[in-house]
């Protein structure tokens, strides 16, 4: 509540006149003073631009949209996740997390000035006509993106549902730009689907929204009455999946936990510092768990696939998770709308942080075209102004391919997990012991 108030009254008094600060008397110079002074001054530097503009302009301003973009400018300098969502942007955000929205499906980031896609959303225009992960979007209906904010991209790209819009997308292992047409719809999200692979329940999580935590009952309830005793574990695919909110991350993991600490968020302060555990009971029964992570599976995402990993609960198999390890925080602005701040990092049980690093699969399966291996692959690390690791940047790594093939039969990944639960394949611990054995060959003739 402190933080939503300070937050406030800093927005409003930038929108009202902010050369009232340089009036404020110092009586001392101490360096506290000093720093005030620097601050008073600046703000009133921004005051006399703001005038001036307002002034001296080509073309008459719009006070309101200056101010707008000033405070976005000045939210996303700090990461690539901290924002500004004006009234209009706000009530979008609530619509798309309760998991209802028009526009195109996909999640979308801002890099060196144009829009990259995150991943498009299963079952949405953006999937069916694509779209892939790590597009570069250049023009939309041939207006360069550059200059543009991300929260003008993304509103440019919503619209009446029926309508069509012209994306010119810029994709590695391709030699020409090329474009793509659209046409908006309504975008339901269903996070969870479900189906039955044998002997096996597969459950897909596409996003992490208010329906998620339920939409997981309903495809373990279902599965076990579909299967019966017979069933011999769970994969729970989360790749490509963006994340979304936190409380929903923590409640899936906990449908597979006993006990435990989930997730920690550390801030700036030690006194911001928030546990997350679980609740018990193991919806599952105990049975294996696989899950499925790549480039695309990002924030919380990659906090269920720690959990998991950390208690030794499930499976990881893929690739490098994105690597987005840090908390935005929404604080309301009342009628000005909101700012999505990010205001802590995230823990795995084990204490790992996970920004700018990634979840590493206990079992690496890789699947790649030939087109998907002369593509750059990128993650948070490679985000300009990301926050960095805690490590250095040294030790930033994160990212990896995020190809996932349309058939199951070209799926490498699922077919590997399949086969895992069916005793074909060994445990990540068989590998590890069979590679351990392997090292130790190759030091032991090396000896000789």
């Amino acid at each position: 509540m402190k933080r939503q108030i300070l937050a406030s009254f800093a927005i409003g008094t930038l929108s009202a006149t902010l050369a009232i600060f340089a009036l404020q008397p110092i009586s001392q110079e101490t360096p506290a003073n000093a720093a005030n002074s620097e601050t008073y001054r600046q703000l009133n530097l921004f005051g006399d631009v703001f005038e001036r503009v307002r002034a001296d302009y080509v073309e008459e301003t719009d006070d309101a949209s200056l101010i707008d973009n000033a405070i976005n400018g000045m939210l996303s300098s700090l990461d690539p996740h901290s924002s500004y969502l004006n009234p209009k942007n706000y009530r979008d955000m609530q619509v798309q997390t309760r998991g209802e929205f028009g526009g195109l499906g996909i999640e979308v980031t801002m890099e060196n000035g144009l829009v990259k896609v995150v991943t498009p959303i299963d079952e949405t225009p953006a999937s069916e006509a694509g779209v892939r992960p790590n597009d570069l979007i250049t023009h939309l209906d041939d207006e360069p993106i550059m200059g543009m904010s991300l929260s003008e991209a993304v509103e440019k790209m919503r619209g009446p549902v029926g309508t069509a819009i012209k994306l010119s997308i810029i994709r590695e292992g391709r030699d020409e730009p090329f474009d793509i047409s659209i046409t908006r719809d309504k975008i339901t999200i269903k996070s969870v689907r479900y189906r039955r692979e044998g002997d096996i329940g597969y459950i897909r999580v596409t996003t992490f929204n208010e329906q998620t935590s339920s939409g997981l009952d309903e495809a373990v309830t279902a599965l076990q009455k579909e299967i019966g005793a017979n069933l011999k574990g769970y994969i729970i695919d989360l790749r490509n999946n963006p994340g979304g909110l936190l409380d929903q991350a923590i409640s899936v993991s906990d449908a597979f936990l006993e006990q435990g600490e989930i997730v920690s968020t550390r801030g700036r302060h030690s006194e911001d510092t928030q546990r997350y555990n679980s609740r018990g009971g193991d919806m599952t029964g105990g049975r294996p768990v696989v899950v499925l992570v790549n480039g695309g599976s990002a924030s919380a995402s990659e906090i269920v696939a720690g959990a998991l990993q950390d208690h030794r609960r499930a499976t990881i198999i893929g690739t490098r998770s994105f690597g987005k390890g840090s908390v935005q925080t929404i604080i309301p602005l009342g009628s000005d709308g909101a700012i999505r701040l990010t205001t802590a990092r995230y823990y795995t049980p084990s204490g790992r942080s996970i920004q700018a690093k990634g979840i590493d699969p206990d079992l690496v399966v890789r699947q790649e075209t030939e087109e998907e291996k002369n593509r750059r692959v990128t993650g948070e690390a490679s985000l300009r102004g990301h926050l960095t690791s805690e490590e250095g940047e040294e030790k930033e790594a994160s990212g990896s391919s995020s190809y996932v093939p349309a058939n199951k039969e070209d799926d490498t990944q699922l077919l590997y997990a399949i086969d895992l639960l069916n005793g074909k394949k060994p445990s990540a611990q068989a590998a590890a012991n069979k590679q351990a054995k392997s090292n130790a060959g190759v030091e032991q003739g090396a000896a000789n």
